[in-house]
């Protein structure tokens, strides 16, 4: 099971989200400020951060720099551009304004490990860097990190995505997977997708 830290001064805010990410199967802890965050990183490692930035104490902004490696997303009422811009450079995988609907905050937080995926703005980060795909490459990657660490076989692969890719058939997958792979390996530095010999490939976890 994944787990996302909450790190939200805002209690109603923090409760609503918990609900929302335990009812989706994620595993939830909870920090109230920067400082309690960062005591908390140091006896444990979550899948992803969501990181409000008017905390008590350090603020977000000043805890960013200090999750390096890990995914974060940022969520917070600043609706500025230029904050925006400035946070995703700094190193957050994504931004989330609020008020928001759970929903969005259910698409933005569509991780595995070093990987996010937003199916909202279909934005693809890996280790923080932004990673474009093709429509099909993206479909592969969002049904790969549906099913992390499991096999998945050429035929449900196919099978799954053609409604979306019809473009990719049993000739072309194994080379739609190696560009996938390329371009993750080419951010993360290491192979995220494996290819099982003679069943199919699988997200490594």
């Amino acid at each position: 099971m994944q787990t996302i830290l909450i790190v939200d001064d805002d209690a109603a805010i923090g409760d609503l989200e918990q609900e929302v990410l335990a009812r989706a199967g994620y595993a939830v802890q909870r920090a109230y400020s920067g400082t309690e965050a960062l005591l908390l990183l140091k006896n444990r490692r979550p899948d992803l951060v969501l990181l409000d930035l008017m905390l008590p104490g350090l603020t977000g902004e000043e805890v960013l720099p200090q999750l390096q490696g890990l995914p974060v997303i940022v969520v917070s009422a600043k609706a500025a551009v230029q904050d925006k811009v400035a946070l995703l450079l700094g190193g957050a995988a994504d931004y989330l304004t609020k008020p928001f609907d759970t929903k969005e905050l259910l698409a933005a937080v569509y991780t595995c490990g070093d990987l996010t995926l937003n199916t909202v703005s279909h934005e693809v980060r890996a280790a923080g860097v932004p990673v474009t795909l093709t429509r099909t490459e993206y479909a592969l990657l969002k049904l790969l990190m549906q099913n992390p660490g499991q096999v998945l076989a050429k035929s449900v692969l196919l099978d799954r995505i053609s409604s979306d890719t019809p473009d990719c058939t049993g000739s072309s997958l194994k080379t739609h997977i190696s560009h996938l792979r390329a371009k993750l390996r080419a951010a993360t530095g290491r192979d995220n997708i494996e290819a099982v010999w003679g069943i199919g490939f699988r997200l490594r976890v």
